[in-house]
This record gives C-alpha cells, structure tokens and sequence, in this order.
C-alpha cells in the first residue's frame, strides 16, 4: 500500500509524530472503501486484520477508527465491536435536512470570492456530469456531484460551518449505495439545477437567493426520496418562495 511504512518501521506507539501519521493513513485508507463501497454498512472492521493489511500496529488503526465513528461512517457495539455504520431512512432525512441549511449558507458566503476560472471548472465538471447521463454510472456522478459542489462551498470563510458541510457530506458517503435505488429521476434535475445555481453566482445575486437555490437544490433530492419512500410529507424549505422541484429520471441521492 503506497504511503504504508515497510515492515520493520518504527513502530506506531512509539512516537506521537509516527502514531499520527499512521493513524491519518488508517483512517484514509478504511474511509475510502467506505466511500466506493467495499465496506458496505454493516460491514465488521477488524482491527488486528486491518493492521496487518497496512503493515502497522493496532494502535494507529484503533485511533482511525475512533475518528471514523466521530464522524458517523463507524459504529461501535460491546461484544460485536466496529462495523461500518448502518444508516437508516430517517438518519438520511435528518443528514440531508441538515446539510441543505449548511451547505446552503456556505455556497452563498463563498460565492462573492468565486472568480470566473472557478466557476468555469464548476461548469465543466457539470459538463461531464451532463455526459454521464445517457450512460449512467451512479459511483462517477456521485463523485463528479461532489468534486462540483466542493467547487462552491470550499471557499467558505467560515471553518466551523465548512466543518459541518464535510461531515454531512461523510455520512452520505456511507448512504450512497443503500440509497441509489430509491430515488428514480435526480440526475438530470441535478444538472439543471447545478447550471441554474451557477447562472446566479455568475450574475452577481442576492446572497439569499444564492443559498435559498443551493438549499432547495438539497432539499429537491430528499423530497424524491421521501415521496419514493412515503416516510413524511414532501419537505420544502420555509424560507423559500415556491418547493423545491421535484426529480424525475435519475438515481444520485445527494
């Protein structure tokens, strides 16, 4: 594994420096095949296995897990112990509900210091998202979906409130595949929507306007799921003049 010490490296309790760094590669390495799927919810982290996949101790590995389940990717259950979390219809209502009010104020404080090559690169990433469409690749457009909205939100001054977007953004990593398929017809009102958010940075719009538009772009994705799943009634957001639109023909959840 590239980045791994070598057998023989100074072992990970030895050292806070190398404690830390391997804890970090830990933890990236286990939050990435959580993210692509590899470990699905529910899945059992062993952590004398994992260490000895990465070539370290347990030490760094136990701490990557801690990290991990302060992020909710990782549950931790006596007599069971770390499995990746199972995340339920209602914690996505409540993920989603939360990252549209967020992420929704992030983009609309980071949108005045979006010059135009930042905005180009969001269009061409929404580009690419557009071409995903007639071959659809959920795992590609959940990636692209991301790389595009970090475009907008990571210029956001505020690092408490960016903490939020990224841990929100975390546990629907963890959603994505147990998800994909309740929700038909997201993927090109999420292009739309995308190109529509952008129209309004580029002119120069109310900061308002700009995260009333990132929000309800969110919330268009839970009302799909929730009207699919019939949980609650269709949410919209109380600030916003008219709901959020509605999907019809994709798969994408975020």
């Amino acid at each position: 594994m590239s980045g791994i010490p070598a057998k023989g490296a100074t072992p990970a309790n030895d050292q806070d420096g190398a404690s830390l760094s391997k804890a970090q590669l830990a933890h990236q390495w286990i939050r990435s095949r959580i993210s692509d799927g590899t470990f699905s919810p529910g899945y059992r982290l062993v952590l004398g296995q994992i260490a000895r996949e990465l070539d370290v101790s347990a030490v760094p590995v136990r701490e990557a897990i801690r990290l991990l389940e302060a992020e909710g990717l990782v549950t931790f259950e006596r007599n069971i112990g770390a499995q990746v979390a199972m995340l339920d219809a209602t914690e996505y209502v409540h993920t989603m509900q939360t990252l549209s009010l967020v992420e929704g104020y992030a983009t609309a404080l980071s949108a005045p210091a979006l010059n135009a090559d930042t905005l180009d690169r969001a269009r061409r990433i929404n580009a690419e998202m557009a071409d995903c469409l007639d071959h659809f690749d959920p795992v590609s457009f959940t990636r692209l979906n991301l790389e595009f909205h970090s475009v907008l939100f990571e210029g956001c001054p505020n690092p408490h409130l960016l903490d939020l977007v990224h841990r929100g953004w975390s546990r629907l990593s963890a959603l994505r595949d147990s998800i994909f398929s309740f929700v038909p017809g997201r993927a090109h009102e999420s292009v739309a929507e995308h190109a529509a958010l952008l129209d309004l940075i580029e002119n120069g719009a109310d900061p308002i306007q700009v995260e009333l538009a990132a929000r309800n772009h969110r919330l268009g994705t839970l009302e799909a799921f929730l009207a699919r799943q019939k949980i609650v009634a269709p949410v919209t957001s109380p600030a916003s003049a008219s709901p959020a639109p509605k999907g019809k023909n994709n798969e994408v959840p975020q």
